[in-house]
């Protein structure tokens, strides 16, 4: 009997397979290879950002860009001003390229949804149309259905029998407009374009790229450093590599010049602050909070970052009791680079199971307590956990008191 393909196995791979043929259009140099319709969204801004802008510069000389580029903002948008754009036709150049912002599909009345996938299916040879999303998620479901965000196939979640496409009844007795249509048609004449994080080796040889751009080098530990510093999205690191090439110098980028220039990001300010405790340290661990308050952290961010990387502490104090190695770490939190994952286990062997068990868990308390009672202080008590926690023998069984 043949195995039947996990649908989010199937999702993934058209992804990936709309992903190639868009690249491999903009490298044919080939305008008319390009689609009538994209859809430019992820995490991953940077990359998302400047593919938008590769394909423009494909189809759009600079010369003739007034007549043949058009902008919209997608809020408030009448499906009937997006048609009358695409209707113009080029001129001086094969394509017309119409960006349209932020369009969100999940709040589309049903005569606009109706118009809005009649129009995918109309869209002009000369024309392509790209929605870029930044500020609004990508969505096709209605907010009052799901809060389903990019899946098209939760589209179905809300049918009754989870059947897609079928029509819905509105309380007055009428029927709503197929939720299952959008999709359908998305499907039929969209390309969707997802902008994810590189993977760790890719984001690497980007990063020295960078620098050699401007006339740095850095070698790949150093990089790695920087990415465990200052995250894995491109945005953000295109900012500190600037930053550091102004600083530098000399010709080489080292970790001293990260830790003086670059602004880490609270993942990495939550590991200082759990390794600090787990050493001991309550004065390091101070000055850690200190530093994201004066950013006007949010205190419940702080607690949920400090749980997660005292969780992650646990786990590497586990992995070291129980004879698994550096791999295991990186496949249960879904590391990418295995220099945190030696960091975690570097800072484990100062703990014990116990105390990593307590510390989890006295965490959790505090985030609970800060998010549903009345009345708490919470840097206050952020700066008391930090005292708990760094206080007292390592070992230290009789911290189980809740």
């Amino acid at each position: 009997m043949a195995t039947r393909t996990p649908k989010k196995a199937k999702t993934s791979a058209k992804k990936a397979d709309a992903m190639r043929d868009f690249r491999a259009a903009l490298a044919s140099g080939d305008p008319m290879r390009i689609g009538r319709a994209y859809v430019f969204y992820g995490e991953e801004t940077w990359l998302r950002d400047y593919f938008l802008d590769e394909l423009r510069k494909l189809l759009i000389p600079d010369e003739f860009s007034a007549f043949n580029y058009h902008r919209l903002d997608g809020s408030g948008l009448d499906v009937r001003e997006l048609a009358e754009a695409a209707e113009a036709m080029p001129m001086m150049s094969e394509r017309t390229l119409i960006v349209v912002s932020d369009y969100d599909l999940s709040r589309l009345s049903d005569g606009q949804r109706e118009a809005f996938c009649g129009f995918l299916a109309d869209v002009p040879e000369w024309c392509c149309v790209a929605f870029h999303y930044d500020t609004v998620p990508y969505r096709l479901t209605r907010q009052k259905e799901s809060d389903a965000d990019g899946d098209t196939d939760a589209e179905a979640k809300s049918v009754p029998g989870g059947r897609k496409g079928a029509d819905t009844e509105s309380a007055s007795g009428g029927k709503k407009a197929s939720s299952g249509g959008l999709k359908k048609a998305i499907d039929a004449y969209v390309q969707v374009l997802e902008f994810t994080p590189l993977g760790q080796s890719e984001l690497l040889d980007w990063i020295a790229e960078q620098f050699r751009r401007r006339g740095k080098r850095i070698d790949r530990r150093t990089a790695d450093y920087l990415v465990f510093t200052c995250g894995n999205l491109m945005q953000g690191l295109s900012q500190e590599i600037g930053k550091l090439a102004d600083y530098v110098s000399g010709d080489a980028v080292t970790q001293r010049d990260i830790d003086a220039v670059a602004d880490p990001v609270l993942s990495r300010q939550a590991f200082d602050l759990s390794n600090a405790v787990a050493a001991g340290n309550y004065d390091a661990a101070a000055a850690a909070l200190g530093d994201l308050i004066k950013m006007q952290t949010v205190p419940y961010l702080i607690s949920g970052a400090l749980g997660k990387e005292l969780r992650r502490l646990y786990t590497a104090r586990l992995a070291l009791d129980y004879g698994r190695g550096q791999d295991w770490l990186m496949n249960i939190w879904n590391m990418k680079s295995g220099y945190p994952a030696k960091l975690a286990l570097s800072a484990a062997r100062q703990t014990t199971t116990a105390w990593c068990s307590w510390a989890v868990r006295e965490c959790e308390i505090l985030d609970r307590r800060m998010k549903s009672e009345r009345g708490v202080d919470p840097v206050a008590e952020l700066k008391f956990l930090l005292v708990r926690l760094s206080a007292g023998p390592r070992d230290a069984k009789v911290r189980y008191r809740h």
